[in-house]
């Protein structure tokens, strides 16, 4: 868990907190900037009582490798610089704990399908009548016909509180939050949140459930162990993506301060007239063509310096969470969500060479339109937001400090590749048959022959 960025940069202030945060030495406060501040938090197994549950999920030796010796030879080391320590904890030794019990929780369900109904309803009871918790939905979920038909739902449906999509901030009112549905509820619970994400639990639903571990026949039992803080959790980085604007005269609502579950930058820029919005991107930026039939022709730059020039039908920059997803269909590596690092994929380059590549996490990256590009480029977030770029605008991104915390099943290895088996076969091939056992002893027997000739 970074609680500084690599180059030095510190996330915004560091106000007094009484949380505490066990994967920092146990020491330091939790400010505004530490990506689990609220009241829940991940906790090591070696600063608390191992679980039964736990018990089978320990592992021996950290995912992260050992720590690099530093000193070379008998007079050489590394400059130490204090700007660029991270403090990491091992991520299969991480498991959630609440400060104090939650009460409230957000309930996000896939829109238009009959078929969550009543797993909807189940949990929303459950939760409000045998746990006594709040429980938030968004409100066009509860216009639904049929909810609204429900006479027997209608008890339950008066305590509901309701919140409307870019609108409404709720991001600081939720504990907890549970999806019904497939990997698109969870995209659109990391969108609510543009700071602190509280954990998530998500349920499969949908149709790939690549990100939805839970199964939903014994909620019950799970949503209990989760509440009372018997759980696993893997953090899910995110970027942190600022797209700056040319003024072209024309205004762009912002209703309650908030524009398109962007966060307006503090930073607009007076002097040149710019303005900037911020996203929170847990999959991938992609950055295409749009609806021109010309190559997409855009620079890409590490921490200030030209890398290449993008000439396709764009570029991928993904999560390693979303190296699974889109990234995964144009060639690119599947990574683990606990390996940090960011991924530039391009889309059906016009190269021969043109390699997907890893570059770690801690770099910047600003895209931005050639200046020979005959078009312009369009762009999304998490599949989202999908906007025009033209000449002058540019892309920044770089490794948020909010990551997504998600609850696993049973521990963040397990649960990938449970995920890369079930959801896209991965590596599914017929086994390959074995030798008769006569035609074993025939060739044995050939064998000697031979050399005895």
């Amino acid at each position: 868990m970074e609680q500084e960025k690599v180059n030095g940069n510190k996330e915004p202030s560091a106000e007094a907190s009484s949380y505490r945060c066990s994967a920092c030495h146990g020491d330091e406060d939790w400010g505004l900037g530490h990506p689990l501040r609220g009241r829940a938090k991940s906790r090591s197994l070696s600063a608390a009582p191992v679980l039964a549950s736990a018990r089978e999920f320990r592992r021996t030796r950290s995912l992260h490798g050992p720590c690099p010796v530093t000193t070379f030879g008998p007079k050489a080391c590394v400059l130490q610089n204090p700007q660029t320590i991270m403090h990491i904890q091992d991520p299969a030794s991480q498991r959630l704990t609440w400060n104090k019990s939650p009460k409230s929780v957000l309930v996000i369900k896939k829109i238009r399908d009959a078929s969550l109904l009543q797993p909807f309803k189940e949990l929303c009871a459950y939760l409000m009548e045998e746990n006594n918790m709040i429980v938030y939905v968004e409100k066009k979920v509860l216009e639904d016909p049929a909810l609204l038909s429900d006479d027997h739902f209608g008890p339950v449906k008066r305590k509901f509180c309701t919140f409307r999509e870019d609108y409404d901030d709720i991001s600081n009112q939720i504990d907890l939050i549970i999806c019904l549905g497939g990997d698109g509820t969870l995209l659109y619970a990391s969108s609510l949140f543009q700071g602190s994400v509280p954990p998530v639990m998500a349920f499969h639903l949908g149709s790939l459930g690549f990100l939805t571990p839970f199964n939903f026949e014994n909620f019950q039992s799970q949503v209990t162990q989760v509440i009372q803080g018997n759980a696993a959790v893997v953090l899910r980085s995110r970027l942190k993506v600022r797209v700056v604007k040319e003024p072209r005269g024309k205004k762009v609502a912002v209703p309650n301060g908030i524009s398109e579950n962007g966060v307006l930058a503090a930073g607009l820029d007076v002097e040149v007239g710019k303005q900037a919005v911020q996203y929170q991107v847990l999959n991938e930026v992609v950055i295409d063509r749009g609806p021109s039939s010309y190559l997409s022709n855009v620079d890409v730059y590490l921490d200030g310096h030209l890398i290449t020039t993008v000439q396709g039908d764009g570029v991928i920059v993904s999560t390693p969470t979303g190296s699974t997803a889109y990234a995964a269909a144009a060639g690119a590596s599947m990574i683990h969500p606990n390996v940090p690092a960011i991924m530039v994929t391009p889309i059906c380059p016009h190269s021969l060479s043109f390699r997907p590549i890893v570059v770690p996490a801690g770099v910047e990256l600003k895209i931005m339109l050639s200046p020979e590009a005959r078009n312009t480029a369009w762009v999304s977030f998490d599949g989202r937001k999908r906007q025009e770029i033209r000449h002058g605008d540019s892309i920044s991104i770089t490794t948020s400090c909010y990551p997504l915390p998600s609850i696993c099943v049973r521990d963040p290895v397990s649960d990938w590749f449970e995920s890369l088996a079930q959801c896209l076969h991965w590596n599914v091939r017929k086994k390959q048959a074995h030798f008769p056992e006569d035609e074993e002893d025939a060739d044995e027997e050939g064998g000697e022959e031979r050399a005895g000739s």
